[in-house]
This record gives structure tokens, sequence and C-alpha cells, in this order.
């Protein structure tokens, strides 16, 4: 990551953190610039500000707890104020997203599912007029038959390739379940292809995140973009 790059993560993680108000259950993301947004908190807590974390991921979870933060679960606490987390892809307009390329997809769209509101923090690169164009489709699926579940994905006009880490093991998510990384032409229709990608069996979750996010805050060399949902 260039010196660049941080800073503007760094300043929209930060910024993200002003959200957050005394007494909130927050949902805390995963990724690059979630972890600047979960340094900010720890030093708005010491400065005083009370809210209770509920991570996305094990990294998130980790990286809370060394900080001193309250970190709780789904089980104790529901209900959700607000989740900020990070994006791959922001599609323009709509706020649609592509989010798993980290690998806590199921995770996330199960917090994102469970909150009031959700806001996703990125550089403007994540940027995009259509998804699909820039980033592939994170599918979560099991790893019992992920051959036969690969080529279902593929019926649809897809083009998975299951995810390996850098010493070629396949990769597993938090849940202990594989990725297929599925690159597609941009996408007419993101809601359509959530909708047929989930219908496959042996799939547990897909990386787009339709209606779920109502602000980007978005890192430019000029400061902080807020867009909107249209």
């Amino acid at each position: 990551m260039s010196d660049d790059a941080e800073a503007l993560k760094r300043q929209v993680g930060i910024e993200a953190a002003t959200l957050v108000e005394d007494g909130m259950v927050v949902g805390l993301g995963t990724g690059s610039t979630a972890r600047f947004m979960i340094d900010a908190l720890a030093e708005r807590a010491r400065q005083g500000l009370r809210f209770v974390g509920v991570p996305t991921s094990k990294r998130s979870e980790e990286q809370a707890r060394e900080l001193g933060l309250d970190v709780s679960d789904l089980a104790t606490h529901p209900e959700i104020d607000l989740t900020i987390d990070g994006a791959d892809d922001i599609e323009r307009g709509t706020l649609h997203l592509i989010k798993g390329l980290g690998g806590a997809l199921l995770r996330e769209k199960i917090v994102a599912s469970a909150s009031r509101r959700m806001v996703v923090i990125a550089d403007a690169s994540k940027v995009v007029d259509h998804l699909g164009q820039h980033s592939p489709i994170p599918v979560e699926v099991s790893s019992f038959g992920w051959e036969v579940t690969a080529a279902r994905l593929a019926d649809l006009g897809l083009r998975p390739a299951v995810r390996r880490d850098r010493a070629g093991t396949l990769f597993l998510t938090d849940g202990g379940n594989l990725i297929l990384d599925c690159a597609t032409e941009p996408l007419a229709d993101p809601a359509d292809t959530e909708r047929r990608i989930l219908g496959i069996v042996g799939v547990f979750e897909c990386g787009l995140f339709i209606h779920r996010a109502e602000l980007a805050l978005v890192a430019e060399s000029g400061g902080v973009r807020r867009l909107t949902r249209s």
C-alpha cells in the first residue's frame, strides 16, 4: 500500500468513526480501511465514548479486543444501530456493493442485515458505474461438492475460480467454507444476479450487497466525499 493510499484510508476511517454516538451498538467491518476506523473508535473510547462493537470477522474482533474495546455478538445484541464497513466496489447512484475479497462476506452480510444503518468507507478507486466491471463476485460455498456448485454458477454465465492462499492451499473463511470468485461482465441487474446465485444449492451467501448501504464515505485527494443512495 502506498503512503498516499494509506493516508486516504486513514482519513476516511477517522471521519467514519465520528458517526458513532454514545450508547450505540456498532457493527465493526473488516478490511484495510475498516482497520483504521476501529483504531479511530478506540481513540474516541479513550476520550470517553461508550459503545459496544459487534465484529464481522475474527480479525476485526482481535483488533478490537487488543485495543480494549467492548466487544459483543449478535446473540447478545441482535439489533445493531450502525455498521461501518469497507467495500470492494460501490455502484454510483444505487450504492449497491461488491464485498468479500477479504473473505468475510457471510458474517458481513449477517451483521448488515441486523443493522438499522450501514455506512461504507473506501477510496475513490472503488466507485464504479456498474458492479462487475472491476471486482469479481465472491460466493461463499460448502466445501462438499464445491465443484458442482461452481458448475451451476458457470451456467449463469459467471466464471468461478476457487480462492487459494499464497501457498496454493484452498482458502477457508472464518466459518470453514470455501470462496468462489466469480468474474462477470458489468451487471445490468445486480439484484437479479444475487437472487439467481442464492438459488443454487451449496451457496451460503454472495458478495452482492443490494440496498444495504445508505451512505458511502469516499476518500479522495481533496478530502472525504459523501455519496448517498439515489
